[in-house]
């Protein structure tokens, strides 16, 4: 058995936490400055963080090895287990050529790429947020992007960015309940205030990626589209998550802003530049075009219309994804496939926390019929079907698919396990517990725990299992709002859903930058810790001059 300490330097929380920070910055240091290929960086960073939990936190070395491949496993399953399945479904869809009828459909709605970033990166990716969650969005919309003539680092940055505001209700709001079992307050309390913080973020990020797409121009040009696509967004996302139902917030808000962008269209176009047309530029202002991606656009400008027959199979496969995860949310049919979940401690692994309570993080979840993952592979055999494509061609792309993320593969099993080595070990709950010692100013700096626990895990879900019990104690010890803090964890947990290294992996796999992570992790961080101190500014004024805000 293994008993966390928090400050095992000198007895010094500050200075243990110093020591508990050195994986984690490591990681970022070696990803972003010194431009190292994600699954390196993150085996080098595991590295130390076994070494700190047996050389300072005196963790057995047994108990810390099966903290690493407890988390490895998590990350193959549930994480990886969705993401494979998804990449499956897009590689069945460029198989059959029907991923290029779903490019120029959409290039039907509008051939501006700042406003096609808005309603697949944004709304499209939302939707697909609140349906699966767990990297299945940056996937999915960074290959769409691509294939609408957007550079690849540019579409992987793209989806990054716009998967924030949507985050927190992700998976049918998994992470909110996750929030609520761990904080014993109602779900539904959460879910509320969370919908009273990250729809201001929602505001922002429509405008932000037009700005990544064409700079000031972008903004100038197609702020209308951008502008009423947040507006939709946040009203939805607010009104449904604090009068409607929490689960279904992403829903409907992904839904009515994908509407109102394309309505306005219809009757309204944005001023055109031609380093903003497909048939010029790939990527956006920020990126010269190749000959490759200016030949290809070309060619998209002279494509012929496609049969109604073939537009309807090419969306097919999403609408299916949409029934598939929205028949298994039916309580009837969910308590039907929760007979086929197990949960069961890990083998060998005894650790007890700070207090000498049995550590929740030891008990592995083994949801076989109830994950998005195992959901999604039934939703790609049906798009076999209904794609017509043969079982040696459907093993064809699942093959494909396998070797697309061996690297991202390796990466997000090492991430995942250098979370659960500084978790179980007592790390993270250093870091966390030093933080929570600011007295009243921990208002300002809720965010950032919720926002350090994404980085390390890369699951918002994953972030409030952690530090959401730390946020309730932290908040009652400075005479703050409970359910403020606690949303505030998940609120600014989304927020590093972006520099994870585990999302900057499936991103770069995705769109074919496999090595290229710290690329990607530059061009996002800046994003990352803008929208943070937003989220920190907020909070804090939702403790004080704003507390009227609070549920």
């Amino acid at each position: 058995m293994y008993q966390q300490v928090l400050d095992p330097v000198g007895g010094s929380l500050a200075l243990s936490a110093a020591v508990a920070a050195i994986p984690l910055l490591l990681l970022f240091v070696l990803l972003g400055a010194v431009k190292m290929t994600a699954w390196v960086a993150s085996l080098i960073s595991l590295a130390v963080s076994i070494v700190i939990a047996v050389a300072v936190y005196g963790m057995p070395v047994g108990q810390t090895l099966l903290a690493g491949t407890e988390g490895a496993a998590f990350g193959f399953f549930p994480i990886l287990w969705i993401v494979i399945n998804a990449i499956w479904v897009y590689q069945m869809t460029v198989e059959t050529g029907h991923f290029d009828v779903l490019r120029r459909s959409f290039s039907s709605v509008s051939d501006d790429q700042r406003i096609q970033a808005v309603i697949i990166a944004f709304s499209f990716g939302a939707l697909l947020e609140a349906l699966a969650g767990f990297g299945t969005p940056v996937a999915v919309t960074s290959v769409m992007l691509m294939a609408l003539g957007f550079r690849p680092l540019k579409a992987a940055v793209l989806a990054l960015v716009a998967n924030t505001a949507p985050v927190a209700f992700g998976a049918m709001a998994t992470p909110i309940i996750t929030l609520g079992r761990v904080t014993e307050l109602p779900a539904d309390t959460l879910g509320a205030m969370v919908g009273r913080q990250t729809p201001i973020l929602a505001l922002f990020v429509p405008l932000v990626l037009v700005l990544i797409v064409d700079g000031r121009r972008g903004v100038r040009d197609t702020w209308p589209a951008a502008l009423i696509c947040g507006v939709v967004f946040a009203v939805a996302q607010y009104a449904t998550s604090n009068f409607l139902s929490v689960p279904l917030a992403d829903v409907v808000a992904s839904l009515l802003s994908a509407a109102a962008v394309v309505a306005l269209v219809r009757v309204w176009q944005p001023r055109r530049s031609p380093e903003t047309h497909p048939a010029v530029v790939a990527g956006g202002a920020a990126d010269e075009p190749t000959p490759e991606f200016a030949a290809r656009a070309g060619r998209v400008a002279h494509e012929e219309p496609d049969a109604r027959a073939d537009v309807v199979r090419a969306y097919a496969p999403y609408g299916i994804i949409i029934a598939v995860f929205v028949v298994c949310q039916i309580p009837a049919v969910k308590h039907l496939l929760d007979g086929a979940t197990f949960a069961f401690t890990w083998p060998g692994l005894n650790v007890v926390d700070a207090d000498g309570d049995p550590s929740s993080l030891t008990k592995f979840t083994l949801n076989l019929l109830t994950t998005p993952g195992t959901q999604m592979l039934v939703a790609g055999v049906l798009t076999m079907v209904a794609l017509r494509l043969s079982v040696p061609r459907a093993l064809k792309a699942y093959g494909a698919t396998l070797h697309q993320l061996r690297w991202a593969i390796v990466t997000v099993m090492a991430v995942l396990a250098l979370a659960f080595v500084m978790n179980l070990s007592g790390q993270t709950i250093t870091l966390g517990t030093w933080m929570a010692g600011a007295g009243g100013a921990f208002a300002l700096l809720s965010p950032i725990l919720g926002w350090l626990g994404v980085a390390v895990t890369g699951s918002d879900t994953s972030a409030n299992s952690l530090f959401g019990a730390l946020q309730v104690t932290a908040a009652n010890q400075a005479g703050l709002s409970e359910v403020l803090m606690a949303a505030s964890n998940s609120s600014g947990g989304v927020l590093g859903k972006m520099i994870s290294p585990q999302n900057l992996a499936i991103a770069a796999a995705a769109v074919g930058l496999n090595g290229k992570e710290g690329d990607i992790f530059r061009r996002v961080v800046l994003w990352s810790l803008g929208f943070l101190a937003l989220m920190c500014i907020l909070s804090g004024l939702q403790a004080s001059v704003l507390s009227w805000m609070v549920p």
